[in-house]
């Protein structure tokens, strides 16, 4: 049995891995030669000899500095470093075309190894989408799957603030370096993920958040999950290059419909179009995920009727007014508008309802209908 590598091999891997963090084919090419080397039973030393060469091949240095610095790191409360020769890489991760080589981690890395699913968006998702991406995390907890993301702004913050509110764990995947925060506001969201979750990076410690990056971190979350779920996305981005790296792994792709006057919803719709799972609840998630632990029960994952909330004690002009507030944002004139009644009216009854908790203001002088 491998037990994984021992500290020298380690450092082997570390130096190989620094000298070309950018080029996942150079990154590739030594990996197959270390692993040859380390099949033949060859010494410390040859190892080493056999991945110079490799290098000066490659128009690349082995980077020794670096190799050591990581393992310095490493000996650091609740770090980690591993890599895809190590027994404990994450299985699902291991069956990618293209593998990280080295994985570095900040928490608790058995969480990597929970059954995950994915939730990405948009980084300007809209008050809906920020709700949506929470409750979903929230109840994949629930019936007991890890949720994992970028820990990018919008989408990907909400879907790790929810997972954290249910007193779940959840997995964010960086792409910058493990010791650097990106963006710098989710410092302390950070902090709170590793204190049952996970954080994890694949680039070398220092590495700033190049734009290249992403689409490389994009493959490890999905790679991570068992299937990936977009909120909210626009018809070019990051959470479709995510969506994408997913049907290339064979994993499951769920979407979130929106407005066809949302241009954050264009992303969603283009994926169902492309065969993308249509989500209206959490079971048309969970019900398209052969790998469910069999231990789950989803007897209290049912379908929540869209309905409004003490609506039977509306008055007339109250359900005038909720019905003018549709099933997203309405600004004050749009529900004047739509309502037909006074702006004297609409301020009036906007207030009643909003100390009933049928409705939300927004900034903006926006409004939100609450929902069951």
């Amino acid at each position: 049995m491998d037990n994984g590598l021992d500290i020298e091999e380690r450092c082997c891997v570390l130096a190989f891995h620094a000298a070309a963090p950018d080029s996942p084919r150079k990154l590739a090419r030594f990996s197959d030669e270390f692993a040859r080397a380390r099949v033949a039973g060859a010494s410390t030393e040859s190892r080493r000899n056999v991945l110079a060469s490799c290098a000066r091949a490659l128009k690349c240095s082995l980077d020794w500095a670096a190799a050591e610095r990581g393992l310095k790191w490493a000996e650091g409360p609740q770090r980690n470093i591993i890599t895809m020769f190590d027994p404990s890489f994450p299985a699902l991760l291991r069956e990618i075309a293209t593998p990280p080589v080295v994985l570095f981690t900040v928490g608790c890395p058995d969480a990597l190894h929970h059954p995950q699913v994915a939730i990405v968006g948009s980084r300007k998702g809209t008050y809906c989408g920020l709700e949506t991406a929470a409750q979903i995390a929230a109840t994949l907890i629930r019936v007991g799957f890890t949720v994992t993301s970028g820990l990018a702004a919008g989408i990907d913050g909400a879907a790790h603030r929810g997972a954290l509110k249910a007193g779940g764990t959840t997995v964010a995947v960086f792409g910058c370096g493990i010791d650097r925060i990106y963006p710098e506001r989710h410092r302390d969201l950070a902090n709170q993920i590793a204190m049952s979750g996970v954080l994890a990076s694949e680039f070398p410690l220092g590495s700033p958040p190049r734009p290249y990056h992403f689409p490389r971190r994009n493959r490890i979350i999905s790679g991570l999950s068992y299937g990936t779920v977009v909120v909210e996305a626009a018809a070019k981005s990051g959470s479709i290059s995510t969506a994408m790296h997913a049907v290339e792994q064979g994993r499951e792709v769920f979407a979130i419909p929106g407005s066809i006057r949302n241009p954050m919803a264009a992303g969603c719709h283009f994926l169902i179009k492309q065969g993308a799972t249509l989500v209206q609840d959490i079971n048309d998630i969970v019900g398209q995920l052969p790998a469910l632990p069999t231990t789950l029960s989803l007897r209290h994952v049912t379908r929540s009727p869209v309905d409004l909330k003490n609506v039977e004690s509306c008055t007339t002009e109250e359900r005038r007014l909720l019905e003018a507030c549709m099933y997203d944002t309405a600004t004050f004139d749009q529900i004047v508008r739509r309502s037909g009644l006074t702006a004297t009216e609409v301020s009036s009854i906007l207030c009643a309802l909003e100390v009933r908790g049928l409705v939300r203001s927004l900034p903006g002088n926006t409004y939100l209908k609450i929902i069951n």
